[in-house]
């Protein structure tokens, strides 16, 4: 028996393979290679490929779980951040873009309809790509990422209405309003159900999954909720992808969010693949090479088109220009929702044959060019500050979007002398605030986010809104009066860009940088920074601290032990440390003793109403007590005379060995 999929599985799968490879080789991007292999092994291509339907059914799989993980990494708290981001941001972009490009079309003879529809289909942003790339980067918590989320977020619900509303345009009529009004009370209807369980029904239910100790259950529940969540929102005129998001969003709030993740990870590598291929599968090869030249031109123009909406969007949402450029490098593209849309655009002849091949020609010449430019979105937004606005034009633009914000950033800003600064006002930077505010050592915060600044604001935190790769910014901060300035953001360019202009305008600052990943440290430190945290070894640090802590390792000896690994940068900790690193004085000798907790439960008879002399803990199995808790109060002073009782908490000493010795013997009382 042969399953119909399965061939086109193995050559989807296996020419990916052989086309990544090479393109790995020349540090290109995976995106395209899947595009590529989509383009040769489709049906306008070599016609190796005959399921396509079943191939879309993987692909959109693949939308779902990755939008699933997406969703369990942002969580509810933070997608109520970014609300007023996803509401006006997403008006002023989608509108915006629909109205640019309505008046360019109608300028090439589109007609109203067709051009409004037009308008629709460049307006969406691939939410595949553009998340899975602000994931690989670590930028999901950056505020390029946020905008980036809140705004394919609006898209993903927007698009319903424009479904509805292009029968409209063609003119098929309907009763319009009604059909929205029916869609708005759904879709609170969905949501509220959606809170609902989110609070009280997945925890419990996650709760009894994990105590059964079944890591395919625990697998097999979380594909249920996505799917089923998904499922819910499809049935009532939502997208799968956007239900997936809110089953993340549920799972987020269980403190099993993290395994939730790496459960589901292997499942969105394969299915997204899915995704990219089919899309390429679309594309007639033999229209683009006719119409090679004209579609180029056409790209380039809905990349511009795009660009300036995203950045004039950003821009009037009071972020600075630089998160303007970099959103709009990132948010150019034409969207995988689109290809829905166009589908219904065709059935109502809102588009032509020839105009829908264009369309595809350069929604794929858009995606293939997204992993490029968002690549160096960073760079080339740097370069454009630099290269085309003075400082003089850049302050006016800063004083310009924080004119509600200047007089009190202005007051802050005053006599500020051998100060803290902390850049990034998020847990790290909001943990180092609150303990300098402690400890009375006069601090400033930098913070681009705006809804983070207002939140930092109103706490009573000396808060300045700005981004700090911007000179005129740390200027303000007086950074060339600084003691320390300590870098908390979670954008590594960004970082490396900070630490430039701060060693330009200071050489005296001790520059503390906090980063995720050990091979950024040289980089970082060569460009000024005195010292650099990453977050993956110093978890590692105090995850071991606390095991040599049970392994009786004396307190002194381990922060010798771990202030040696700092010294050297944590290389013992990388995977090509070597132990012979540490000094022969620092290192560890483990004792065979250890101090372990014992619970005095009802049914232990061997020893519940015995003294501690009539117990044998002592004589049968060498293991001291050292401190009995009873009833929330802790009995130190220990003689052999002293009666066990029922749900005392014994704390013994003696060797592990024995301590399992006298666990097992108490258990088969």
């Amino acid at each position: 028996m042969e399953l119909p999929i399965l061939k086109e599985v193995v050559i989807i799968l296996g020419l990916s393979v052989l086309i990544i490879l090479l393109f790995q080789r020349f540090k290109m991007p995976s995106i395209i290679g899947f595009l590529i292999t989509g383009m040769i092994a489709g049906p306008n291509g070599l016609s190796l490929i005959g399921a396509s339907h079943e191939v879309e059914i993987l692909s959109e799989t693949g939308i779902i779980f990755l939008l699933f993980i997406i969703g369990i990494e942002f969580s509810i708290k933070g997608l109520a951040k970014i609300r007023q981001t996803v509401l006006l941001g997403g008006l002023l972009q989608v509108g915006g873009t629909i109205l640019l490009t309505y008046v360019i079309s109608r300028m090439l003879g589109l007609s109203p309809p067709q051009a409004v529809f037009m308008g629709f289909l460049i307006a969406l942003s691939s939410t595949a790509i553009v998340l899975k790339l602000l994931q690989e980067k670590g930028q999901m918590t950056s505020p390029q990422g946020r905008i980036a989320l809140a705004l394919l977020i609006f898209q993903d619900i927007i698009v319903v209405p424009m479904i509805l509303i292009t029968p409209l345009l063609a003119g098929n009529g309907g009763n319009i309003w009604v059909a929205m009004l029916l869609l708005v009370g759904k879709f609170a209807l969905v949501v509220g159900l959606l809170i609902v369980l989110a609070r009280y029904a997945v925890p419990q239910l996650l709760h009894r999954v994990v105590k059964a100790k079944s890591r395919e259950l625990f697998i097999l529940t979380l594909v249920v909720i996505c799917f089923a969540t998904a499922w819910l929102t499809s049935s009532v005129g939502l997208s799968l992808a956007l239900g997936a998001f809110f089953a993340g969003l549920i799972i987020s709030e269980s403190e099993y969010s993290h395994q939730a993740t790496a459960s589901i990870l292997p499942f969105r590598e394969i299915f997204i693949s899915f995704f990219f291929v089919s899309v390429g599968m679309l594309l007639d090869l033999r229209f683009f090479t006719n119409h090679f030249l004209i579609l180029i031109l056409f790209t380039v123009m809905v990349i511009l088109v795009k660009m300036i909406i995203v950045a004039v969007t950003v821009l009037i949402m009071r972020f600075p220009l630089r998160t303007a450029l970099v959103s709009a490098f990132t948010l150019f593209q034409v969207g995988e929702f689109a290809f829905l849309l166009s589908t219904i655009g065709i059935r109502n002849k809102l588009l032509t044959q020839e105009v829908y091949q264009s369309f595809l020609a350069i929604s794929i010449l858009t995606m293939g060019l997204t992993p490029v430019i968002a690549g160096y979105a960073e760079k080339m937004a740097e370069w454009i500050i630099r290269a085309g606005l003075s400082p003089r034009v850049r302050r006016r633009l800063i004083n310009f979007q924080n004119r509600k914000k200047r007089r009190h950033d202005e007051d802050i800003g005053l006599n500020l002398h051998d100060h803290l600064i902390v850049i990034g006002f998020g847990i790290n930077g909001h943990n180092v605030a609150r303990t300098a505010r402690q400890a009375s050592i006069p601090y400033i915060t930098i913070e681009l986010d705006p809804d983070i600044y207002r939140q930092a604001r109103d706490e009573g935190y000396p808060v300045v809104f700005g981004d700090a790769a911007d000179e005129v910014i740390l200027h303000h901060v007086h950074a060339h009066e600084a003691r320390v300035v300590v870098i908390a953001i979670s954008d590594p360019e960004a970082t490396k860009r900070i630490i430039s202009i701060l060693r330009q305008i200071t050489e005296t600052a001790h520059v503390i940088v906090r980063t995720r990943h050990l091979n950024e440290i040289d980089e970082i430190l060569k460009l000024g920074a005195d010292e650099v945290i990453p977050e993956e070894f110093e978890t590692s640090i105090q995850i071991f601290t606390r095991v040599l802590n049970r392994y009786l390792i004396p307190y002194d000896k381990i922060q010798s032990f771990v202030s040696h690994i700092r010294a050297h940068n944590y290389e013992l900790l990388a995977a090509s440390g070597n132990e012979n690193q540490i000094p022969p004085a620092l290192q560890l000798n483990i004792p065979d003793m250890v101090i372990a907790t014992l619970p005095v439960q009802q049914g232990f008879n061997k020893i519940i109403g015995k003294t501690i002399i009539d117990s044998g803990l002592k004589s049968t199995f060498n293991v001291t007590v050292l401190a009995i808790r009873r009833k929330n109060r802790y009995l130190t002073l220990i003689t052999p005379q002293m009666t066990i009782e029922t749900d005392d908490m014994l704390y013994l000493f003696g060797s592990p060995e024995k301590i399992a010795e006298v666990n097992k013997y108490l258990v088969l009382s």
